[in-house]
């Protein structure tokens, strides 16, 4: 027999050998050594299968810790931003915060966020970092064009390798020339979701090189990009609700301000306040000046309701009175130009009107401000109105007893002035008032509402002189005290006549008429004056219609020969005076003649040939002193009016002295 002989190969490597390897690899896992290290036959003391085995597991286990330690590295950053994110206020640092913390955890060179424009229904670049092309950062990418516009048409994220070649995005001009001049190739874009169904946006990462972004980048983005869309939201929200509450603070502080106007103009009601008062509260609160004017369709210029000049007047005016007209139609406060216009009536009559200046934007509270303004203006105006009949009654009843009384006891005229605010103890004259039929081709004579305002007028002005006034032959009278001027005695008269004619045509808008009296001693001490005043003031107030002076003032002195008529004094030498006055001076203080002159040159037929051979002298010498006549009496001398007033005014000069007058 022969031996067998056990020829089956020995394991490559024995137990210990396999255990030793092991060991190795174990220990260059405690290390953290790199995959390379694993290469190294010295960890291991042999080769063999298990030595194999054993490091492939180990360069598994490497791997997985690896990657857990880049997962945690991830979310740490992750809750890091989101962290950061939600301390952020303004939405100009949350988005550049966004963008930076993106670039960070990919490593990329670029990041940025588009946003979307619903009402445009693009998306635009909103934010950039690492961008240094300037086309590119103001690119706007329609809906489905290039990678970014197919997100945020999909809400789905894309990624590519290499844009420039991918025919899988719609490419056009504008985004091809910002890509290229950014260089960028590899491009990353996620969606920015609301809800998981609302994209507000896009935000990416790219590189200037071929790069595959591994499907956990991609999902590192998306996680990141829900944090960062719920921050924008937020910060959307924050800002919206700051902004309400900026407006409710706006809406409260306009309701205290109403409220506080509202008690200050109750106040002002209650103790009998004016309507500057009213205007000066409103100034106050509204921040900008308020008036008020009765004269509505008359802006003076510069009020801000038209144009300041003499050529926009009329336009202005039109402008004004329209929007009052509005106003009281409608009840509220309207807008015309820089200004705001609130109607000022009672019982559908037209008061005047609020005017606020320069606040051409006006909120509803303001708005309501300014209209209970308006009511609480018409009914101080309505209180005024009433206080001033009752004095006006006073007035008037004062003015009568005087026109129909010669005597009265001067104390009890003393104290009923004194209640009224008249001073009887100065002269005065009294002035009859008539409104004339407006000039124009339709002539209309004055209706009920224009001898009303022609009444109210006087009232007025009769209360703001210290005077009375009354209505007499169906028309106003007044006796108002006389002001002191260059001129006294007739001089004063006739600037009063003229002064008031003017005033009161202002007031009514149409010629006022006014005939004055001569001086009047003061009627305290001379009652009877007065009544014996009056019909001298109601003759030249006819004589001036007669003579077509419509619309004018004149007292007697003014109506040249024809006051000799009207007046009860016939104050003669007054009269040659002021016809004659500068020729006779001359004479008086040259030796000249030239009175003589006027009378031999109207006494021969206003002949100079015929009037030298009465003077004895050279024509040329009656030709120089009528120069010289024209010169002192004015050019018009030889007009036929004049020169009749001088005639008669020769003759009674010529009568008063063979009088020895």
């Amino acid at each position: 027999m022969h031996s067998t002989t056990d020829t089956s190969p020995e394991p490559p490597d024995s137990g210990t050998e396999a255990e030793t390897a092991c060991l190795g690899y174990l220990e260059l896992l405690t290390r953290g050594a790199p995959a390379e290290a694993y290469d190294d036959p010295r960890p291991s003391a042999g080769t063999g299968p298990s030595a194999e085995r054993g490091k492939q597991l180990a360069l598994r286990i490497r791997a997985e810790l690896e990657a857990r330690r880049r997962r945690e590295a991830e979310l740490t950053a992750l809750f890091e931003t989101v962290h950061d994110l939600a301390g952020l206020r303004d939405l100009d640092d949350v988005l550049q915060a966004i963008v930076q913390r993106a670039r960070r955890l990919l490593g990329t060179e670029v990041a940025y966020m588009t946003l979307n424009d619903p009402a445009r229904g693009d998306t635009y670049m909103r934010v950039t970092e690492g961008s240094v092309s300037a086309r590119f950062q103001q690119l706007r990418l329609g809906m489905g064009e290039g990678l970014g516009g197919l997100v945020a048409q999909t809400a789905r994220p894309y990624a590519t390798q290499d844009y420039p070649r991918d025919a899988r995005f719609q490419h056009t001009d504008a985004i091809d020339r910002g890509v290229g001049e950014e260089g960028l190739i590899a491009i990353l874009g996620v969606p920015l979701l609301l809800g998981g169904r609302e994209v507000i946006g896009v935000l990416y990462a790219a590189d200037r090189r071929e790069r595959v972004f591994e499907p956990e980048q991609i999902a590192l983005l998306r996680s990141f990009a829900a944090h960062a869309a719920v921050a924008l939201d937020n910060t959307r929200l924050l800002t919206e609700t700051t902004q309400a509450l900026a407006g409710l603070r706006a809406v409260n502080e306009t309701i205290r301000r109403a409220s506080d106007v509202h008690d200050r103009l109750t106040e002002l009601v209650l103790r009998g306040g004016g309507v500057d008062e009213v205007t000066r509260v409103l100034t106050e609160v509204l921040g900008h000046r308020v008036e008020f004017t009765e004269r509505a369709g008359r802006p003076e210029a510069g009020t801000g309701i038209g144009p300041g000049t003499r050529a926009g007047a009329e336009t202005a005016e039109a402008a004004l009175a329209s929007a009052v007209e509005r106003s009281r139609r409608d009840g509220h406060a309207v807008r015309q130009g820089d200004a705001w216009v609130a109607a000022v009536t009672a019982g559908g009559e037209l008061l005047g009107a609020l005017l606020l200046h320069g606040h051409p934007e006006l909120d509803p509270v303001d708005q309501r401000t300014l209209e209970r303004a308006a009511m609480v203006t018409s009914l101080l105006q309505l209180a005024r109105r009433s206080a001033g009949e009752a004095e006006q009654r006073v007035r008037g009843e004062l003015l009568d007893d005087l026109l129909d009384a010669a005597h009265r006891d001067p104390h009890l005229l003393h104290d009923r002035a004194a209640r009224v605010g008249a001073d009887l103890d100065v002269p005065h004259t009294v002035l009859a008032a008539r409104l004339d039929a407006s000039r124009g081709p339709a002539e209309a004579p004055p209706g009920e509402a224009d001898r009303q305002r022609l009444w109210s007028a006087a009232t007025h002005l009769a209360a703001t002189r210290h005077g009375l006034a009354a209505t007499r032959d169906g028309g106003p009278v007044l006796l108002l005290p006389l002001q002191s001027t260059a001129d006294d005695g007739e001089g004063a008269v006739s600037y009063a006549a003229r002064q008031v004619a003017a005033e009161l045509g202002r007031a009514v808008g149409g010629p006022v008429t006014v005939g004055a009296s001569a001086p009047v001693p003061p009627p305290a001490a001379h009652p009877g004056s007065v009544a014996a005043a009056y019909p001298e003031a109601r003759r030249c107030l006819e004589a001036l219609t007669l003579l077509g002076r419509r619309g004018e003032g004149a007292a007697a002195g003014d109506l040249g020969f024809l006051g000799l008529l009207l007046t009860d004094s016939r104050d003669v030498t007054g009269f040659v005076r002021r016809t004659l006055g500068p020729a006779l001076d001359y004479d008086e203080r040259r030796g000249t003649e030239l009175v003589a002159t006027l009378d031999a040159y109207f006494a021969s037929g206003m002949s100079p040939v015929r009037a030298k051979d009465a003077l004895h002298v050279h024509v040329n010498t009656v030709a120089q002193r009528l120069e010289r006549v024209a010169r002192l009496l004015g050019d018009d001398w030889q007009a036929p009016h004049r020169a009749l007033e001088i005639q008669l005014a020769l003759r009674l000069h010529r009568l008063t002295g063979a009088l020895g007058g």
